[in-house]
């Protein structure tokens, strides 16, 4: 049974996350500090609010070099909505250093007719580079979000889905090495975001590089 890590920073929506992992079989602890890190085989990072009130909170509670350290060790991580932009060098919301754990920046949504801000609803993901989360070749995948920024990472090949906005496309989910995050809700987005759970705990437990 995998050994999930779910990080307390007082800014996440912890309980819809924790039954999300727990339906699918996994042991969801709480991590409140470096010490609670040790015991995990995987770490998420879920989110909800603002990048700067996210990246105290995280150096509060003194995980912010922990979580460095965890994800160059090869422990996976996975950032929901919020946590997603925290993997990111920066955000245009704030001033605050994020992990660093990816290249890149997190961006406003461009404003474009049509496309209200916040971005709240379902949307299809546009497949980009295949992974665990959304291997090639995978069915059509509405998902939810809830977001007024998205990442644009400094690598392309880092974005493992997109979806449409305006006349281009924003980022939607990312993969690279151990670290992967969703921009949208996994744990609210009905088969289509326990499938994708699914597959990111099945890569967790097989402990196989992508």
């Amino acid at each position: 049974m995998t050994r999930l890590g779910l990080i307390d920073y007082g800014m996440g929506n912890l309980h819809s996350v924790q039954r999300a992992f727990e339906r699918l079989g996994a042991t969801v602890l709480p991590v409140h500090g470096v010490d609670d890190i040790n015991d995990c085989q995987a770490l998420v990072l879920p989110g909800v609010g603002a990048f700067d009130p996210a990246m105290a909170r995280l150096r509060a509670a003194d995980l912010v070099e922990p979580l460095r350290r965890s994800s160059g060790e090869g422990r996976p991580l996975l950032g929901i909505c919020l946590g997603l932009q925290l993997l990111f060098d920066g955000s245009d919301e704030g001033e605050a250093r994020g992990l660093g754990l990816l290249p890149g920046q997190v961006r406003a949504l461009p404003r474009t007719a049509g496309q209200r801000i916040p971005h709240m609803g379902w949307a299809p993901l546009i497949e980009a580079s295949p992974s665990p989360l959304l291997p090639a070749d995978s069915p059509a995948s509405w998902v939810y979000f809830v977001h007024s920024y998205a990442a644009v990472p400094a690598e392309p090949a880092c974005a493992t889905a997109r979806i449409a906005w305006g006349e281009g496309q924003v980022t939607a989910a990312v993969w690279q090495g151990p670290v992967a995050g969703c921009q949208f809700h996994p744990e609210k987005s009905g088969p289509t975001g326990e499938a994708m759970l699914r597959r990111w705990l099945d890569w967790v437990a097989g402990g196989q590089p992508r």
